[in-house]
């Protein structure tokens, strides 16, 4: 699937904090990776109450998604990320399902990069 306009993906910042495209490419190839394995388990650990399990993959996506992303996906990741250190899970996956579907557009983001310059997922 082509995106027409990309709505999370923020390449033009990614590529200044990498030097280029080729360098770029495979950091977004690993945060392909992380999406794809990370999104669904993070809806699963919620979805069985168990919230530090959660937080601790979405620290380090908050961590390395302002690398390549709009400021609005990571302000919002963040928002969601701090709350799941003290949240309820109650607090918690509704949260996260409301950001979930943004995750999810990135990853169809960044694989269609990668496809455009060449990489095959």
């Amino acid at each position: 699937m082509e995106i027409s306009e990309r709505m999370y993906l923020n390449t033009e910042h990614a590529v200044e904090q990498f030097g280029d495209v080729e360098a770029l490419v495979p950091m977004l190839t690993m945060l392909e990776e992380s999406l794809a394995r990370d999104i669904g388990q993070i809806a699963a650990l919620l979805g069985a109450g168990d919230v530090d399990a959660a937080n601790r993959l979405l620290h380090p996506m908050k961590g390395f998604l302002p690398l390549f992303c709009k400021e609005a996906l990571c302000t919002e990741l963040s928002a969601v990320e701090m709350l799941s250190k003290n949240g309820s899970v109650a607090e918690v996956a509704p949260a996260y399902a409301a950001l979930q579907p943004k995750l999810e557009r990135l990853l169809l983001e960044v694989s269609d990069f990668l496809k455009s310059n060449g990489v095959s997922s």
